[in-house]
């Protein structure tokens, strides 16, 4: 578990981070929202020791992270995947890292399999792309299995494939009671990938819940073979209605059932009848447009 109180962090008078705190528990991905100067990266180096607070508390399992025995077992972090030396091969990095981690030499060999660099193992990190940085880091943080993930925009430089692949690997991590802390300007993978929102803005937290219930219900959308009528039906039930293209009709705050009761009662056909909720980015947007 990690539990983030008040962290705040100042740079002389200017205040990047101001007052934040949530708790992360096992068993869910929990994505990190924010535009960009908003907050999220300082946040998560204070979390994992690279940055010193100025005020507040970051702790795993009860324990700050500069305190925990062997962090990189309890903390697999992805913080900054072009923090490599260039001059290495990739097996060598990940030696490096196991070795100063306590892992055996094996497992090297395992990561490596697991997040698709096999076959570049021997090349030199100089001459990765992106998106096999990207690789190499998550397999970093994978090396000693570790039961918390913190990930800074892990998906940059990541095809479509592997996109898929890391969303399937972040929820795979928490089916097996693993922490996940995701940040990503990739609104609609986070929106396939993460069970809850944080949301920052200006430095502090503007929302935070599950995904279900910030997104929310807006209403529903409803097409019938005679619109006119059913427009009639629905206003003389005390519903509002909006017109939109190709004769489909919403009702805001209606429930289906309710709309298609209404229908069913002044015996309309209904081709299309489903819940309207708002997307992520709508959310994203009417949270933070004041920061």
């Amino acid at each position: 578990m990690i539990e983030v109180s008040g962290l705040t962090k100042q740079y002389g008078s200017r205040t990047v981070v101001d007052d934040v705190s949530f708790v992360l528990e096992p068993g869910t991905v929990t994505g990190f929202l924010g535009p960009n100067g908003a907050g999220k990266s300082t946040t998560m180096r204070m979390m994992t020791g690279l940055v010193p607070a100025t005020s507040g508390t970051a702790l795993v399992d009860g324990r700050p992270y500069a305190e925990l025995p062997n962090p990189g077992a309890v903390v697999g972090t992805l913080l900054d995947a072009s923090a490599v030396h260039p001059g290495r091969t990739g097996r060598v990095h990940l030696q490096l890292l196991a070795a100063a981690i306590g892992v055996p030499g094996a497992r090297v060999d395992e990561v490596l399999e697991t997040v698709g660099l096999s076959g570049a193992a021997r090349r030199r990190i100089g001459g990765y792309s992106l998106g096999m940085r990207q690789r190499l880091g998550i397999a970093g943080a994978l090396l000693a299995d570790p039961p918390v993930l913190v990930f800074d925009e892990p998906a940059n430089g990541l095809d479509p494939e592997g996109i898929r692949w890391m969303r399937d690997l972040l929820r795979g991590h928490a089916a097996r009671g693993g922490t996940v802390l995701l940040s990503s300007h990739l609104l609609g993978e986070v929106e396939h990938t993460v069970d809850r929102l944080l949301v920052i803005g200006a430095g502090r937290i503007v929302a935070d819940g599950p995904v279900a219930e910030l997104l929310g219900d807006e209403g529903t959308a409803v097409r019938a073979a005679d619109p006119a009528a059913l427009t009639r039906a629905l206003e003389a039930a005390g519903f509002s209605v909006q017109h939109g293209p190709d004769g489909r009709l919403t009702v805001p705050g209606a429930e289906p059932g309710a709309v298609g009761a209404v229908a069913a009662a002044a015996g309309l056909a209904l081709t299309d009848l489903r819940p309207v909720s708002r997307g992520i980015e709508d959310v994203f947007f009417q949270l933070t447009a004041a920061s």
